[in-house]
Order: C-alpha cells, then sequence, then structure tokens
C-alpha cells in the first residue's frame, strides 16, 4: 500500500448519482446517550427542548442501565418530543448510540441526525446555525466543541487521516507525530471558516444523514466505550462519505476523561481505551500501522507509573487490549474485563 493522494477536488458524496441530496438538513433528530450523568442530563435536556421543533422535531434518550435514578426522572418527562429508551444492562456508549440510532431511524424518518453524549449539547442557535448551512455534497458534519470556558475541547477536536493525505502525513512527521499535524489547526474554528473536510470526528455535535446511516449502518456496539466514534466516522469517509467541519454550529462540552493525576478512572477503562484505539489506528494506517505500533506501545507502557498499587492491575488490562487489538477482536464480554480489575 502506497500513501493515497491528496483528496479529489469534487466532492462525491457516497449517495448514488440519481439520489436527490437536498441542500438544507430537513428533519432533524437528536440522539443522547446517558449513563450515571443525571445532573449533566438535566441541562442537556433542557437545552435540547428549548430549541424549537422546526430545527429539531424529536429527541431520542438511551439510558444505558443507570444506577442514580436517571431512569425514573426520565419517566417523569413528558415532553412530546422526546422519545425514552431504557436499555436492562449498560451496553456502553457505542451500544447506547446504535440503540439510539436505529430508534431515530426507525421511528422518527429523519433527514439528519445528531448524536452527543450526556454532558454535551448544543449552544444556543448552533441548530438554526446547521440548518442554515449549505449541506450540497455532504454525508455527515462535525461540530466545534468547546469546554464551558470556552477552550477548543482537545478531545473532540476533528481529524484529518494522515495515512491517506500526502500532505498531512508529512505535516505530522514533521512534528514528531504531534496531534497538531492532523487535527484542524484552531484557524478551523473562526466564526468566517468555510467548511472544512474531515475524515475522522467524535460523537459529540456529530450530524449524519439519514441516506449515510442507510449505507453504513451503526455504530460497533461490542467497542463499548472509546473510539467507537472515531471508528464509525473513519469508515463513513473512507467509504467515499463526506464529513465537514462547521466551525458556526458550537457544541459545549463539561467532560472529564481522565484524573488530574493522568490515572484512568474506572480502571477498566484502560483496556477499552488502548484495544479500540489500535484497531482504530490500523483502519487508518494500513501497513505503516506496524510502525506506528513501535512508536505508541512505549507511550502506552510508561502510562502505568501514574496508576501506583493498581500498576499491576494497569498492565494486566493493558496486556489484553493490546493482544486483543492485534487481534481485531471485539466480541468480549465487559463482565470479563470487570474480573480483571478485581
Amino acid at each position: 500500500m502506497t500513501l493515497p493522494c491528496e483528496a479529489q477536488q469534487g466532492r462525491e458524496s457516497i449517495v448514488e448519482q440519481g439520489e436527490a441530496r437536498p441542500q438544507s438538513a430537513g428533519r432533524l433528530v437528536a440522539v443522547v446517550v446517558t449513563y450515571n450523568r443525571l445532573e449533566q442530563l438535566k441541562v442537556t435536556l433542557a437545552r435540547l427542548m428549548a430549541v424549537p421543533q422546526r430545527d429539531l422535531a424529536v429527541v431520542v434518550v438511551v439510558d444505558n442501565a443507570s444506577t442514580d435514578g436517571t431512569g425514573a426522572w426520565l419517566q417523569t418527562q413528558s415532553h412530546p418530543r422526546l422519545d425514552l429508551r431504557l436499555l436492562s444492562r449498560n451496553m456502553g456508549g457505542a451500544g447506547g448510540f446504535e440503540a439510539g440510532m436505529k430508534a431515530a431511524m426507525v421511528d422518527h424518518a429523519p433527514d439528519w441526525l445528531v448524536v452527543m453524549d450526556d454532558d454535551a449539547r448544543p449552544q444556543a442557535a448552533a441548530l438554526a446555525a446547521f440548518h442554515a448551512t449549505d449541506l450540497t455534497g455532504w454525508d455527515a458534519a462535525a461540530a466545534a466543541v468547546y469546554f464551558p470556558d470556552g477552550r477548543i475541547c482537545e478531545m473532540n477536536r476533528p481529524s484529518r487521516n494522515p495515512f491517506a493525505h500526502t500532505s498531512v502525513f508529512f505535516k505530522t512527521l514533521l512534528r514528531l507525530g504531534g496531534r497538531s499535524g492532523f487535527h484542524l489547526d484552531p484557524a478551523a474554528y473562526a466564526d468566517d471558516a468555510p467548511i472544512t473536510p474531515v475524515d475522522i470526528t467524535s460523537f459529540v455535535g456529530f450530524f449524519i444523514s439519514a441516506a449515510a446511516v442507510g449505507k453504513i449502518g451503526y455504530p460497533d456496539p461490542s467497542l463499548f466505550v472509546y473510539g467507537d466514534d472515531g471508528i464509525y466516522s473513519l469508515t463513513l469517509s473512507r467509504s467515499g462519505g463526506q464529513i465537514g467541519f462547521l466551525p458556526q454550529v458550537r457544541f459545549e462540552h463539561d467532560c472529564s476523561t481522565l484524573a488530574d493525576d493522568g490515572r484512568f478512572r474506572p480502571l477498566w477503562k484502560v483496556y477499552y481505551y488502548h484495544r479500540n484505539l489500535l484497531i482504530l489506528y490500523r483502519m487508518a494506517a494500513g501497513w505503516l500501522f506496524w510502525p506506528l505500533l513501535l512508536l505508541v506501545l512505549p507511550k502506552w507502557v510508561l502510562k502505568g507509573r501514574a496508576h501506583g498499587g493498581e500498576r499491576a492491575v494497569f498492565y494486566r488490562l493493558l496486556w489484553r487490549a493490546v493482544r486483543d487489538g492485534l487481534r481485531g477482536k471485539r466480541d468480549v464480554a465487559h463482565d470479563d474485563i470487570l474480573k480483571m480489575t478485581e
């Protein structure tokens, strides 16, 4: 496999020739996945329900069998645009998004979907800005995601696949593999910036057309958590789908992934984070995955130093993640991973 050339100049969506593509979004349905973050969910749901119906037809909320009273509280909500899906067990973010997107597609006939976590929500007028955007030729779009204090949310910064674009590859190489080589620059977040094509993005403020969902299907629930959004968006772009970054569509993400000391909490997340990253890296890099692996594995091993007395458990989870990631093994029971932390 050689490094592919730059993306073609004209945009051709994965919708087959002859199929109509509306210039505006049409009927938009939101999907929110929640687990044990009731106070955050209340803020997100209030924000979504304040959006006029012309801009947001339905909100599908998937509760991943929360144990903090989320399910009971949701059942007290009677908004006519609210569709509740209460799962009997925790399916992880990936399983929740699969369930929610299926419910939206089957029961609400959307033209577009927008997905988000329970601690993420659109800023005022964000969805109106989305509807005002000419979406001709685009199959999906990524919002500009910020922390509540106004800083760009690094974990939700969209990117180009450096292994699919020669200029991005060398930019990344010259910056010694840093994220700034392939993630969008802060300049792309300017309000007057044009739509920027990207290959990989997150499930916070991710808009996808119903036609594109019909082509590539749903997120893989076996991924459970971490990387499911990157793998799904890369699947779309690799199949010819066009994903645009919309700086004028602003979301906020009130989140925290790691503890302040750099440790994973809870510790079982070590497994999914590293296994799913290997799957994503292999999809993105092709044969260059193997030299890439030589760069990332030492960095991952060094992370164990931050876990103190839990270091043995960290390395046990990391080794299993690397083994399963290299094998492409996804059908792992969550209970088995939990047992590894005991």
